[in-house]
């Protein structure tokens, strides 16, 4: 059986989405990260592993929404996409970012596995952005703040080699 490179082209999207190849898995970095240490900062990085998590969360599920609903309106930037505090409000606050993140992934690769989806198609509410060009840019800002997150992890001493 052929297969076309449409659909080659959606297998290696959600390849990337799912953290494939160079990039660390988002359950790998995540799953273990003790509670202790998710809202601690090391000396030289403006970050903690909640603001991390939740900017992810948001940047995301406003990319995912930008991509299929034309009446999305995005959170203000930059203030909108960060938390408010270097802490989880409580665990549940961190298990519900997890949960979130996850579904909104699980959500844009299958937007992007339907066939129906034209990966090609500029979006009629934007300026030229089209649904590969969002897969793309979850895919890139996922990697890149996850390792981040493995930087963090391992200079508070909580990553394996």
């Amino acid at each position: 059986m052929k297969t076309s490179r449409d659909s080659v082209l959606r297998e290696h999207l959600i390849y990337i989405l799912k953290g494939g190849g160079a990039h660390a898995k988002f359950e790998e970095v995540m799953g273990d990260f003790p509670a202790k240490l998710r809202g601690k900062t090391v000396s030289g990085l403006p970050y903690s592993a909640w603001m991390l998590v939740e900017h992810m969360r948001v940047a995301q599920w406003d990319i995912l929404e930008f991509s299929r609903n034309r009446k999305h309106v995005s959170p203000e930037w930059p203030a909108g996409y960060w938390p408010a505090g270097d802490a989880p409000p409580s665990a549940a606050a961190w298990a519900g970012s997890i949960r979130r993140f996850q579904k909104d992934l699980k959500a844009m690769q299958a937007l992007v596995a339907n066939p129906k989806t034209d990966l090609y198609a500029p979006l009629p509410w934007g300026d030229g952005q089209t649904v590969l060009r969002e897969a793309l840019l979850v895919g890139d800002h996922n990697a890149y703040h996850l390792g981040q997150l493995v930087t963090l992890r391992r200079l508070l001493g909580a990553w394996r080699e």
